[in-house]
């Protein structure tokens, strides 16, 4: 039997032989065969902090923008704001995620608004104060269970500090407003002062062992709106660059901050990588490239989802380039009392963008839920069992699913 094989390999090499020596004498014949494109990652455990806003990160930042990276390759985390909190119907307990999983979301948003409130004079029985204690204990306790914090900060305007919406202002304010807050600005000292409060706050979360709990800021966030003070007709691009830029300088150079990765997200209006970086600081001020896109997602069926996936395909695509994290900050469909939910919203429409054209998107932020209507079904409603099933396809996360995100592999 061995002779036999023998033979028929021979006969085999023989013929190779034939067919490629009579190839170089006919190029007509000839057979060209592509080398296979292999990618390789230039991300490595020894080379982080190199495509990092913060060199002298901690170690439990650098393990997170590490983990986060490589997470996108095969999943993508889900995530909601104030998930601890925000519960359908005001039904409180566990998550509603939970509530529908048996598991927590793995990512909690939270936020500096009431935080940086003018109101909140650190007292125990102030109101802000007392929302700035829940903040941090949820904080805490979702870094506990291994899941990734992220916070947003809808910042009150610098003039009244009642409100942070456009609409809500003076002509003359929302003209003024954003340039007063940069260096040299009539607010920027009262701006910095907010600042102090969130570094304060930040180098405050610590875990069990006494070590910084890392975070994800998003500072002025759907810029390219303008139902925010910040909004696009209110600064120009270099004007936004500027307190962008200012902002990161001064939590992790004055402040000494260095458990913060920094999220660029403008809203979903860009149609081209040049759109998207119209207002970008610059890769040396941002971690996590992201974008909010509800509008896309708002009933527009399988047309929508495609249009979701080619933005996130325009920051996925240059994430890679620059060995950065794309996410899609924040999205959702709300369903209340008069606006049902869509059939496979979640199994379908959204899990398609999320995946589709070989994107890595590292995670997904849905908004909070309340007693008037949710983002996120708990395990009563409709449409649960649809979320249940995009919370298990193989591409989706809960925090279940993470790897220990603090930690750089061995």
């Amino acid at each position: 039997m061995k002779n036999i094989f023998l033979k028929i390999a021979f006969i085999s090499f023989t013929l190779l032989t034939f067919t490629n020596c009579s190839s170089d004498k006919d190029p007509e014949n000839e057979v060209i065969v592509d080398t296979p494109v292999v990618e390789t990652d230039p991300l490595t455990t020894s080379n982080v902090t190199t495509y990092m806003v913060d060199p002298n990160a901690t170690k439990e930042t650098i393990a997170l923008f590490y983990n986060l990276k490589k997470l996108a390759k095969t999943k993508t985390a889900i995530g909601q704001q104030e998930a601890f909190n925000s519960f359908y119907q005001d039904a409180g307990g566990d998550s509603d995620i939970k509530k529908n999983t048996d598991y927590d979301p793995a990512i909690l948003g939270s936020d500096f608004m009431f935080i940086t409130d003018k109101n909140n004079n650190n007292q125990s029985d102030n109101w802000f104060y007392q929302q700035e204690l829940k903040i941090t204990a949820d904080v805490k306790a979702a870094y506990a269970k291994g899941m990734i914090n992220t916070f947003c900060w809808h910042l009150r305007e610098p003039n009244k500090e009642d409100s942070f919406y456009a609409s809500d202002m003076t002509p003359e304010q929302k003209a003024t407003a954003f340039k007063s807050i940069l260096p040299g600005g009539t607010n920027h000292e009262w701006y910095k002062k907010k600042l102090d409060k969130v570094a304060s706050v930040v180098s405050n979360l610590k875990g069990a062992n006494g070590e910084l709990i890392p975070i994800i800021f998003r500072p002025f966030h759907e810029f390219d709106g303008s139902w925010f003070w910040w909004g696009a007709n209110f600064c120009t691009p270099e004007e936004y660059k500027t307190a962008y830029q200012f902002t990161v300088t001064y939590l992790k150079t004055t402040k000494g901050v260095h458990n913060i990765l920094y999220a660029f997200s403008p809203d979903n209006s860009y149609t081209t990588q040049t759109n998207y970086l119209s207002r970008y600081p610059g890769d040396a001020y941002v971690d996590i490239l992201g974008m909010d896109n509800y509008g896309d997602f708002n009933n527009q069926g399988q047309p929508g989802a495609d249009k979701a996936n080619t933005k996130l395909k325009i920051i996925s695509d240059y994430a890679k380039s620059k060995v950065k994290i794309a996410a899609l900050t924040e999205t959702g469909y709300r369903v209340t009392s008069s606006t049902p939910p869509v059939t496979n919203w979640f199994s379908t429409y959204l899990y398609s963008a999320l995946t589709s054209n070989s994107i890595e998107v590292s995670y997904v932020m849905f908004w909070n839920n309340n007693s008037d209507g949710y983002y996120v079904p708990n395990g009563s409603v409709s449409n649960a069992a649809d979320f249940k099933t995009y919370s298990t396809k193989t591409k989706s996360a809960l925090v279940n699913s993470l790897p220990k995100m603090y930690e750089l592999p061995k």
